[in-house]
């Protein structure tokens, strides 16, 4: 098994805030994340795709269709954006990376695995800063 990878950027800037919660517990929860005037970062996306090569073409997949999907699918969705508040399917979701991974998944999945005859989406990686990150494989 061949494991192929596709990494993308994007800034994007969002707030942790559970309207439920008063102001004193949002920031005891999320601290800083919780700054009522937003936060940002500049995210790194990891798309692994698995499989075989193609016979003919010697790809388990074609990284220019790989990144013209995560550019179109997701990236262009969220590049330079508020999560919380210009993000369609992330409305009315708390902007944590494991629910934005978990819905970049949602996306990715049927459009990656359309491109890849012998493999399919094996793994996200969401990268929020250099040392916190999250992995995410559609289970």
């Amino acid at each position: 098994m061949i494991y192929v990878c596709r990494k993308e950027h994007f800034n994007a800037a969002h707030k942790l805030w559970n309207p439920k919660w008063s102001e004193e517990k949002n920031v005891e929860v999320f601290g800083p994340c919780a700054n009522i005037n937003w936060h940002g970062h500049n995210f790194e996306l990891i798309v692994m795709v698995k499989g075989l090569p193609d016979p003919d073409t010697g790809f388990v997949v074609d990284l220019k269709q790989l990144s013209t999907i995560i550019r179109t699918l997701v990236i262009d969705k969220v590049d330079h954006k508020n999560l919380n508040l210009d993000v369609d399917f992330m409305l009315g979701k708390m902007a944590s990376c494991e629910n934005l991974v978990m819905e970049f998944w949602k996306i990715l999945e049927p459009a990656v695995n359309e491109i890849v005859p012998h493999g399919k989406l094996h793994k996200l990686t969401l990268y929020e800063t250099p040392r916190n990150f999250v992995e995410y494989f559609g289970e």
